[in-house]
C-alpha cells in the first residue's frame, strides 16, 4: 500500500520528473478543503515550497469539477494581477489520489485579527476586493463560473439547510428576502470571491500578500462580496472597522450602484447566522449576536 509521503512524491513528479520531495506536513485552517504544504527539490537544486488542496466532500457534491475551477480561475486572477497564488498543476486523474486536487504556489503569511495599525489593515481589504471587482471580465472565458446569485436564491428555498434561528430574526429576513427577489440588475456582473474574509487573506509584515480560498466564488453583483465582507468585518473588528472599510470601498467603486446593498446585507445576515458551528466562547459568540442584530435592524430600516 502507497503512503501518503509516496503519493505527494508522485505528485511533484508529474509537474515534473526532476522534482524531489523533501517533506510534507498538514496545514491546519483549512475547513474546507485538506492542506497539505510540500518541499521539494527541483532538478536545478532551487527549494521550493506548494500546497496541494485536497477539496472536501461537501464542495465535491456543490460542484464535482471544484478543483478545476479553482485552478481556472487562479490562473486568470494571478495573470490579471491580483495576490493569490500561482496555480502550478492539476491532478485529474484520480491514479494518486481518489480525489482531483491542485498544487499552487505557497505563499508565506499567516491570518491576521489582532493588527497593530487597525485603519491601515482595513484600507488594504478594501483596496483588494475593489481590485477583485474590477477585473476586465469582457474578454475572459467565465463561463465554467456560476452565478452567484442562484446559489443565494437556492439558500433562500432550502428549508434543510437549518433550523431558523429565531433570536435573530431569521424567518423575517428570509420572508423579506423572498418576496424581494429578484433583485432588479443595477450593477455590472464582475468576480466575486463569495467569501473575503479575514481568515481568507494571508498577511506579511503588516501588509496583504495573498487572497486564498476561492471555492465559492462565482459570478455577480459586487455588493453580494461587499456585504458579506462588512458583516465579517463587523464580527471581528467592530463598527467603526465596518463603516471604514464601506466607506473607503465606495470611494474606490464610484462606478457601483449601491441601492440595492440591504438586500445583500440581510442574505450575508442568512449566511453567517451558524453560530453554534463555530465554536466560539460564549462571550464571543453573545457579542456578535449583538453585532448580527445591529446590522440586520439598519438593513431593514434602510429597505423600509
Amino acid at each position: 500500500m502507497i503512503n501518503e509521503y509516496d503519493k505527494f512524491e508522485q505528485l511533484v513528479k508529474k509537474l515534473d520528473q526532476g522534482n524531489k520531495l523533501i517533506r510534507a506536513w498538514e496545514l491546519m485552517g483549512g475547513i474546507s478543503a485538506n492542506v497539505t504544504g510540500l518541499e521539494i527539490l527541483q532538478s536545478s537544486g532551487r527549494i521550493l515550497k506548494m500546497i496541494v488542496r485536497q477539496h472536501g466532500d461537501n464542495d465535491l457534491k456543490r460542484n464535482p469539477n471544484i478543483a478545476s475551477f479553482e485552478h481556472k480561475l487562479l490562473g486568470i486572477l494571478k495573470t490579471a494581477g491580483l495576490p493569490v497564488p500561482m496555480p502550478y498543476y492539476f491532478e485529474q486523474s484520480c491514479e494518486i489520489f481518489s480525489k482531483p486536487c491542485i498544487l499552487i504556489e505557497f505563499i508565506e503569511g499567516q491570518s491576521e485579527f489582532t493588527p497593530s495599525n487597525l485603519y491601515d489593515h482595513i484600507l488594504q481589504l478594501a483596496i483588494n476586493l475593489a481590485k477583485i471587482h474590477r477585473v476586465n471580465c469582457a474578454d475572459l472565458s467565465l463561463s465554467f463560473m456560476p452565478k452567484l446569485e442562484n446559489t443565494y436564491v437556492e439558500m433562500l428555498n432550502n428549508k434543510d439547510r437549518v433550523i431558523l434561528d429565531e433570536t435573530l430574526n431569521l424567518s423575517l429576513i428570509r420572508d423579506l428576502l423572498k418576496s424581494s427577489m429578484p433583485l432588479p440588475s443595477m450593477n455590472k456582473e464582475v468576480i466575486l470571491h463569495g467569501d473575503y474574509w479575514p481568515g481568507n487573506i494571508l498577511w506579511k509584515e503588516d501588509k496583504l500578500v495573498s487572497i486564498i480560498d476561492w471555492e465559492d466564488s462565482g459570478l455577480g453583483d459586487p455588493l453580494t462580496d461587499l456585504a458579506n465582507s462588512q458583516l465579517e468585518i463587523l464580527y471581528h473588528f467592530g463598527m467603526q472597522a465596518m463603516n471604514d472599510f464601506t466607506n473607503q470601498y465606495k470611494s474606490m467603486m464610484p462606478e457601483v450602484n449601491f441601492t440595492n446593498l440591504p438586500f445583500w446585507q440581510l442574505f450575508a445576515a442568512l449566511r453567517l447566522s451558524t453560530f453554534p458551528e463555530w465554536g466560539l466562547e460564549k462571550s464571543k459568540e453573545n457579542n456578535w449576536r449583538k453585532r448580527h442584530k445591529s446590522f440586520v435592524r439598519q438593513a431593514i430600516n434602510r429597505i423600509r
